[in-house]
């Protein structure tokens, strides 16, 4: 179900147990060949496939562009909220939805600058609302619900990076008109440098063309088996917190932790 589609008395309806997902993605500049609505497009596309999955069990909200992308502002035409800003964006986003009366909800995240406020967020409002047993606040990345690399062969990179050989492959999917000259990018490589430390740092500190990874090694091909891997790694989420019976820990309805 698409919150956008529907009027306030059809929502009204809903029982209060559906589970609501608010897709965050960001506007922010992929290198020299993708475009900035790259992680939204992306995002929308995996949110595509999972909604027709799911029926009428879930209710969408309309994807967030607005994301946390202050460390790629270097670059022009990328459009950010700072961290604190956007963590109560989040914030308020879910206590419009608790106060409706819906109690499961998932952020459905496309962009890696999103995941530490994102993940603040939902900490914060679970505080203040302590004595609800019956909440389920979650924040979640679409590229974290599956190893599609495990599955097929002639992936370079093992990890998502920034128009990388993942993103470029599924741009090439969806949009082809839409991409550059990928098959000249430079590899630029993974880490931070300090670890096990976080160390802080600014997309120009790490590249200086604004891609991260391999992008050369993209095909169409790997685009759909990574769209196909992460769609039904979500779908069958989705299912587990359908089927969370309201009150337990456990994070799947069948753990043993």
């Amino acid at each position: 179900m698409q919150l956008a589609d529907m009027t306030w008395t059809a929502i009204q309806k809903l029982p209060r147990n559906t589970p609501i997902v608010i897709p965050v993605a960001a506007v922010e500049q992929h290198g020299h060949h993708l475009p900035v609505y790259t992680d939204s497009l992306l995002l929308g596309e995996v949110l595509r496939r999972v909604s027709e999955a799911t029926d009428d069990r879930v209710l969408y909200a309309p994807l967030q562009w607005l994301g946390n992308s202050h460390h790629h502002i270097d670059f022009p035409g990328t459009i950010s909220a700072g961290p604190r800003l956007y963590l109560d964006m989040l914030v308020e986003l879910m206590e419009t939805f608790i106060g409706y009366g819906f109690h499961r909800i998932l952020f459905l995240n496309g962009h890696g600058g999103n995941i530490t406020p994102g993940k603040q967020a939902v900490f914060e409002v679970r505080q203040r609302h302590r004595s609800r047993r019956d909440l389920l606040l979650l924040f979640a990345t679409y590229w974290e619900f599956a190893r599609p690399q495990e599955s097929r062969t002639d992936f370079v990179q093992t990890q998502m990076g920034h128009a990388c050989e993942w993103e470029t492959s599924m741009i090439l999917k969806i949009r082809p008109s839409l991409v550059g000259d990928y098959k000249n990018a430079p590899d630029v490589s993974f880490g931070f440098g300090f670890e096990p430390a976080y160390r802080g740092w600014t997309t120009k500190d790490r590249t200086a063309l604004g891609h991260i990874g391999s992008p050369r090694n993209a095909t169409v091909e790997k685009g759909e088996h990574l769209f196909a891997e992460f769609s039904v790694g979500i779908v069958r989420f989705l299912d587990e917190v359908i089927a969370w019976d309201g009150g337990a820990w456990n994070e799947r309805p069948n753990s043993s932790t």
